[in-house]
């Protein structure tokens, strides 16, 4: 049973709200969990690790499909979607019992149930006018977000949200995917290695549109060698669903698949949570205010994840969720510089990036320099044939700042850090260039590029 009072409770057990009750139950506070649905939040449970799961599923499917180059005959090889599923479903029980555990070992009450803010800054479990109060010295907002859909659709049995689609039981034959963001991406380049005919449609020129260019160009490529039709440019006008199809209308035509996923953007989970009976405010886009110590507009209440503004990312969360509780303790925080928050795509090849886009750089009036190296440039990608992609540097030439890295490479999740890392260290990119990597290892195109952003590249 829940207790009457806590030191700091946190609506929403997601990668923000378990990592802010983990870091104020280390803190010494005396911390509860308020949960309306499964532990781990939507992440654990709907997306990011159900999506990476089957990611990896199509990762081992190429590397069976490409055994013959390095000598290795596969006889009899099928793949089998309920596999993939009951991997998939194996992951998310596996990390979700963790959270449990951690939960267990620092002592933090897990409270099942929808939980909202009262107008005195306390905690309601249940209804919002007919629930029970439990007082509250600090409470957190973690409530992450929900899907958006477009056109006046209705999520249902064909048209689905992402959640939706990664949680499917079974492999379409024909899939349509509107938003060629990072969500769409993924689903494309996954559903499609595995077999799926996948029509990817983007209203914008060009897919990623968030990411660099050029980045984004040597990901199309390969996409586009994986059963994916890629339509940009796009206008979708509608679709209608039925028992065993949808068909979906764009660019003055209509077209038939088993199933419509709408990966168009999301917004705050704040239905219901009693913000504005608080005092707790929003912007013009729905998302709580906070400064930049994660602090709303209502005293002893912070709110972290998607619920505020900054890019919707798991680690930006947790990081958000150590911050509020840490100041929540009245210890000196640090604020997050939004714009050097790593971001990965984890289609293949996976797409990583941070800082500034080239472009944003010159608009920006930085005395620009750039480096590229193709990854085939050194020799661990032709070794392990994976040699499509880039890494890209873009600097500052007078003072060796790195201004942004993106990368276009397998592993480019793991590559993308020792930037991120040199940054943060007040590195520039002749540091990176003049640091001595393992050989043959992916990383020498981090380092070859950071040679080519300072003048001297040695591989190209």
């Amino acid at each position: 049973m829940p207790e009457s009072k806590y030191d700091c409770i946190v609506i929403g057990s997601g990668p923000g709200g378990y990592v802010a009750a983990i870091r104020a139950a280390q803190l010494g506070m005396k911390t509860a969990v308020v949960e309306k649905e499964n532990v781990g939040g939507r992440c654990l449970n709907e997306a990011c690790i159900p999506a990476k799961s089957i990611l990896r599923v199509a990762e081992v499917m190429d590397e069976v499909r490409h055994a013959e180059s390095f000598g290795i005959t596969v006889n009899g090889s099928e793949f089998d979607y309920g596999g993939a599923a009951k991997h998939r479903d194996k992951v998310v029980k596996t990390l979700t019992g963790g959270v449990g555990m951690l939960f267990k070992k620092n002592k933090i009450d897990l409270i099942e149930g929808f939980g909202s803010v009262t107008d005195d800054a306390n905690v309601r479990i249940g209804g919002q006018f007919d629930g029970t109060d439990i007082e509250a010295d600090r409470v957190v907002l973690a409530c992450g977000s929900v899907a958006k859909p477009i056109l006046d659709l209705q999520f249902g049995e064909r048209i689905l949200d992402t959640a939706g689609m990664w949680l499917l039981n079974e492999q379409p034959s024909r899939l349509c995917v509107i938003g060629a963001g990072a969500s769409g991406t993924e689903i494309a380049s996954a559903l499609g290695r595995l077999g799926t005919e996948v029509v990817l449609l983007e209203a914008l020129d060009r897919i990623l549109p968030l990411e660099d260019e050029e980045i984004a160009k040597a990901c199309v490529r390969e996409i586009r060698k994986q059963n994916v039709r890629i339509e940009t440019g796009a206008k979708v006008e509608g679709a209608s669903a039925g028992d065993s199809s949808v068909t979906v209308s764009f660019n003055g035509g209509s077209e038939e698949f088993d199933y419509l996923v709408i990966a168009a953007g999301r917004g705050p989970d704040v239905e219901g949570l009693g913000l504005e009976e608080a005092g707790i405010e929003r912007d013009d886009r729905g998302f709580v205010r906070v400064d930049g110590r994660l602090r709303t507009t209502r005293d002893r209440v912070w709110a972290i994840g998607d619920m505020v503004p900054g890019p919707a990312l798991a680690h930006k969360a947790s990081d958000e969720g150590i911050i509020a509780v840490e100041d929540a303790a009245g210890n000196d925080v640090h604020e997050i510089d939004y714009t050097y928050i790593p971001a990965v795509t984890f289609c293949h090849p996976q797409v990583a990036s941070f800082g500034m886009t080239e472009r944003q750089a010159r608009e920006a009036g930085h005395d620009v320099v750039v480096g590229k190296v193709p990854m085939g440039a050194v020799g661990a990608p032709t070794v392990y044939g994976d040699r499509g992609g880039l890494v890209k540097i873009v600097g500052d030439k007078k003072y060796g700042e790195i201004l942004g890295g993106h990368i276009c490479s397998v592993r480019a999740a793991d590559l993308i850090q020792e930037l991120v890392n040199a940054r943060e260290l007040e590195g520039g990119f002749h540091e990176v260039a003049r640091t001595i990597h393992p050989h043959p290892a992916f990383a020498e195109t981090v380092m070859e590029a950071a040679r080519a952003t300072d003048g001297w590249l040695i591989h190209g």
